[in-house]
């Protein structure tokens, strides 16, 4: 009788779900956090939550993209977010094609929009496209009459990112507003960074940035962001720290000193661990460096880091997002 009343409530409630869902993220396309409304933020992190759920083995249905097709179109080497969306999608029961670049025609010399338009002309639904020139990913979905997720592009944004980072921050600290939150690094080529920058300042956290001068943009400071080239002063009283990748394939030569010293200064150990509060969480979006960016052993210490936890909440994340953009999105 219980089982009876409680999977009775749990069909209204999911009801009552998916029909307030479809009020949110009419949009077509995700390409960056800036396009989205704060109601259609916390719309994707409560489908997030629920998806967390079901991957957890908690609840039933979840294959909602069945006879739905998912095309990956990567034009940067990846491993954790292709392997994540490639999950997602069949996950929710999609039919998933990852394109590969390296033996596409794009290498004969054929142009980002015939590239376009000639997977438009296959029919998917959706396009999850990485490429390293910012604004590509928009320009494509200019040219689709499918809807496009941006997985990265340049040094410009990389929305699924900043939304599974603020989910793995909700799931530990159990809220995600009202945070102080430090981003530390390479902050000028990282899109990460300006993901993170935009969403997390959406839901009034404050947000500080921390690494050396060449790799702070003063564009930041204009915006009003506390800027620090300073470890220990920039950590102090922070609940959240989040490490980034030094992308040395994008910089140039004299950005930073050598690794031995850039770690001294700028990577995150135990010493300067201290200066935060004392229950605040580690984050990396990974890949990392270990000894250039962040200490291994703390890295590992699953007290502090949640750096394995947000590889699992970026599964659930892109679960959400291809849900509410090619499922709700036309009503289905």
């Amino acid at each position: 009788m219980l089982k009876t009343f409680y999977l009775l409530v749990t069909g209204l409630s999911n009801n009552l779900n998916a029909a307030l869902r479809q009020n949110f993220l009419k949009k077509r396309h995700l390409l960056g956090i800036d396009d989205l409304e704060l109601t259609e933020i916390h719309e994707i992190l409560d489908l997030a939550e629920e998806y967390v759920n079901l991957n957890r083995g908690i609840g039933g249905e979840k294959k909602r993209l069945r006879t739905f097709t998912q095309i990956n179109v990567f034009f940067e080497n990846s491993t954790r977010t292709l392997s994540s969306f490639e999950l997602a999608g069949k996950k929710l029961g999609a039919i998933v094609q990852n394109i590969n670049i390296e033996k596409s025609s794009v290498k004969k010399g054929e142009t980002l929009i015939d590239t376009a338009l000639t997977l438009n002309a296959m029919k998917p639904d959706l396009l999850v496209v990485r490429h390293s020139s910012s604004g590509a990913v928009n320009l494509l979905s200019e040219k689709v009459n499918c809807s496009v997720l941006n997985a990265g592009d340049g040094a410009h944004e990389h929305p699924t990112q900043a939304l599974l980072d603020a989910l793995t921050i909700k799931h530990r600290k159990n809220i995600i507003e009202g945070l102080n939150i430090a981003i530390c690094g390479d902050i000028n080529h990282s899109r990460v960074a300006r993901s993170n920058i935009l969403l997390l300042s959406k839901l009034n956290n404050e947000v500080r940035l921390i690494g050396p001068s060449t790799l702070i943009p003063q564009t930041f400071s204009d915006m009003g962001l506390k800027v620090f080239n300073n470890m220990e002063e920039g950590l102090k009283n922070v609940d959240v720290i989040m490490m980034l990748r030094l992308q040395k394939e994008r910089m140039t030569i004299g950005s930073i000193p050598s690794k031995r010293e850039y770690f001294n200064r700028f990577g995150l150990d135990s010493q300067k661990l201290r200066f935060a509060k004392k229950n605040a969480i580690v984050m990396h979006p990974g890949p990392m460096n270990r000894g250039t960016e962040i200490d291994g052993n703390l890295a590992d210490d699953l007290n502090r880091s949640v750096i394995q936890e947000q590889v699992e909440m970026g599964v659930a994340i892109r679960m959400a997002v291809m849900h509410l953009l090619i499922d709700e999105g036309r009503g289905n």
